[in-house]
């Protein structure tokens, strides 16, 4: 079993809360639009961290645009701009079609969103919202769960506060 830990769009603020939330996780993984990348590297100096580019990201950064790869038996996508079920971004919409993963992750939004998507071969759609404070939310928001033999199990939102 692997415990993740799953943060988006920090735009260069890292609350503290984080690193609480976030002791028992295995792995973090950050969405885009990390900001500072200081910010990466404490999180990769706490837990190793897989991270994707986001738009804010692109000009400073050598990060991913997307990483794809198996873990626990689950096949995991993540991006920065994926949409939101069923408006994919036309962009990755035509990925999604061909080689549907079992859980995609992305962020961008702002908007925390946790859906399966029947249309998708019943892919989980995750968007953890926004820990940062720069945005037009106003509940900073991560998510918690784990994987454990292609299994997901105990999804847990955490409200950060108010930005």
């Amino acid at each position: 079993m692997i415990r993740i830990g799953l943060v988006s769009d920090t735009h260069s603020y890292l609350d503290p809360q984080i690193f609480t939330h976030f002791e028992a996780c295995d792995e973090i993984w950050h969405a885009g639009d990390v900001g500072d990348l200081t910010v990466a590297e404490q999180l990769r100096n706490f837990r190793p961290l897989r991270i994707v580019c986001g738009n804010i990201d692109r000009e400073a950064s050598d990060l991913p645009l997307n990483q794809r790869f198996t873990l626990e038996g689950l096949t995991i996508w993540m991006t920065h701009i994926g949409g939101s079920p069923p408006k994919y971004n036309p962009v990755v919409r035509p990925q999604l079609m061909a080689s549907p993963p079992d859980i995609f992750v992305c962020g961008h939004s702002h908007i925390l969103k946790v859906t399966r998507d029947t249309t998708m071969h019943n892919l989980l759609f995750i968007n953890p919202g926004a820990a940062g404070k720069t945005g037009f939310h106003s509940m900073r928001t991560i998510v918690r769960f784990s994987l454990d033999a292609g299994r997901i199990l105990d999804m847990q939102v955490i409200e950060l506060g108010k930005k």
